[in-house]
């Protein structure tokens, strides 16, 4: 499912417009990031739990040259799957 989908859904099931049902998914998305730049933990119960982790800055190989590499430090961000979306699948 992309986007323009789950837009089509939303404003099926809910009764919205698609034009509501886009601003709806926008808003969701933005509140989302808005939560996650601020390092703040992200939960829909039953559904995913969405947090910023720290990955430290460590050494690897470039596996073209086989030579050493710095990998820096960087923050990503970790989903965990809900029980009810885990139970769906």
């Amino acid at each position: 499912m992309n986007k323009t989908e789950l837009i089509a859904k939303v404003a099926e099931v809910a009764g919205l417009s698609k034009v509501d049902a886009k601003k709806a998914v926008d808003a969701a998305v933005e509140a989302v990031k808005d939560a996650l730049k601020k390092g703040e933990k992200v939960q829909l119960p039953g559904v995913i739990t969405l947090s910023v982790e720290e990955r430290a800055a460590r050494k690897g190989i470039n596996p073209l040259t086989k030579k050493p590499i710095s990998i820096p430090a960087k923050k990503v961000v970790k989903a965990k799957v809900g029980s009810e979306i885990a139970a769906a699948v």
